[in-house]
């Protein structure tokens, strides 16, 4: 018996061995039709191949549909037998769209799960009319012991101090709980993108050796809570910008950054209250001789321009408005919607050059050095930097490769070559050992050939 072809409600896979895969066929489904089907040990031809079905097998995949899809669904799962050979068939439903598999959200066409855009997420919330489903507002698979309690009091007093809240600090699930943060004893996405760690919340921040993205002198990555990676972030470039010394005829002198503070912050306050988290994508700080850019995977809203909001009054628009009124509650947002007219002032008055640029992959903030500063010795800051929770993940010529993969697809010796200022027999023994490793696979020949991520290696990036 043949069970005839993949369609946009179902789904084939040859065993449980493709359990991930089978979460975000879920998803795409759902998101596109609410509803549909899917069949463990059927071959995507149709053919049944069966596999061993145990108790054991089937409560694995009712845990792996409850721990890794957003919001969640209660699915019927069964073994079936299909010419003689032992099936799992899931049959599944919701209406609660946008869904989201290990963080990102997908669509289904035809027999593809295709990772949704930022846009068509947005249009999709829309359509639902069910503004609670941002990813902000699910349930995340966190809960009210995982929060940083030094640094959730640290918010309380700061916001309490500002005037903003009335809530004085009792115990993490009060506070949590009055701030709207959580769902029973699990925290909503909001809370845990705030004061909670997860590998999708993240920084990566680089020094370059030059004014191009190849060569960078150092390079380090930090996951936590929002709250403290903009300090760390801040840190970073404040410890790797240049310093004057100004002498205002009091006896202490006064140090002035090349690129205001002020701007800085701001801008990468911006970056993670903007961000899409849903993409799983890092926020990132590249530190150039000629510039500094801060990155931001969220895209700019559609039909606007970064003037609009600097030079007239347009109403904010929020991807993440719960996380905004959080930072708003402490001052580390002024007010909503002014973030971009607040860096634009700050560099005005500083004189600064600076740039917003918007990308297909998200928004980009480029403050100019001056020829002048650039090279000048850095005279340090009187304020140390903040020391990370985390020491930074080590960083080897593999590091660097996967890094590149996995923002731009695929890396050829030729750029393998250039971005690890290596020689060519160098170059190409590293890219063998990933290969024989299983980190790498070959695509083409010869001068044609390219290097892409294992499928493993891509979903860390979706």
């Amino acid at each position: 018996m043949n069970l005839g072809i993949e369609t946009e409600t179902l789904e084939f896979k040859k065993s449980t061995g493709e359990l991930k895969e089978a979460m975000h066929s879920i998803c795409a489904i759902l998101n596109k039709h609410q509803h549909g089907q899917l069949y463990f040990g059927v071959k995507p031809d149709g053919t049944p191949v069966g596999q061993i079905v145990t108790e054991e097998s089937l409560r694995e995949v009712s845990q792996k549909i409850g721990n890794f899809i957003e919001p969640r669904i209660y699915p019927e799962i069964n073994k079936v037998v299909i010419d003689g050979k032992e099936c799992i068939h899931v049959k599944f439903e919701g209406n609660q769209i946008p869904y989201f598999s290990y963080g990102v959200a997908r669509i289904r066409v035809a027999d593809e799960d295709l990772q949704m855009s930022p846009e068509e997420i947005t249009e999709l919330l829309l359509k639902s009319g069910r503004e609670g489903n941002r990813w902000e507002n699910l349930i995340s698979n966190k809960s009210v012991d995982d929060v940083d309690e030094e640094l959730l009091k640290k918010y309380v007093s700061q916001a309490h101090d500002a005037g903003r809240i009335a809530i004085s600090y009792t115990d993490k699930a009060t506070v949590l709980n009055q701030l709207e943060l959580t769902e029973g004893s699990k925290l909503l996405n909001a809370g845990k993108a705030l004061f909670s760690d997860d590998l999708i919340q993240d920084i990566q921040m680089a020094i370059f050796a030059t004014n191009e993205r190849l060569t960078f002198n150092d390079i380090q990555r930090y996951h936590g809570p929002v709250l403290k990676l903009v300090d760390i972030a801040e840190a970073y470039i404040k410890s790797n910008i240049h310093w004057r010394a100004e002498f205002t005829g009091s006896l202490q002198r006064a140090e002035i950054p090349e690129i205001p503070m002020d701007a800085i912050r701001e801008a990468l306050l911006n970056s993670f209250c903007h961000k899409d988290y849903s993409l799983g994508q890092s926020n990132e700080v590249a530190i150039y001789k000629d510039r500094i850019e801060i990155y931001n995977p969220g895209t700019f809203p559609e039909g606007f321009d970064p003037k609009d909001f600097i030079e007239r009054p347009e109403r904010p628009i929020r991807r993440n408005p719960k996380i905004a009124r959080i930072l708003y509650y402490s001052k580390d947002i002024e007010s909503f919607g002014t973030g971009l007219r607040r860096i634009a002032h700050a560099c005005d008055e500083a004189g600064v050059r600076y740039k917003f640029k918007k990308m297909k992959s998200g928004f980009l903030v480029c403050f100019f050095r001056s020829g002048e500063e650039a090279n000048k010795k850095p005279i340090k800051a009187d304020k140390k930097p903040i020391k990370a929770d985390k020491k930074p993940i080590k960083t080897d010529r593999k590091e660097i490769i996967i890094n590149y993969v996995l923002k731009n697809g695929s890396i050829t010796n030729k750029e393998a070559r250039e971005l690890l200022s290596l020689a060519d027999s160098t170059t190409k023994r590293v890219l063998k050992e990933m290969v024989n490793e299983g980190m790498l696979i070959v695509d083409g020949e010869r001068k044609a050939r390219k290097y892409l991520l294992k499928r493993e290696e891509n979903d860390r990036g979706c």
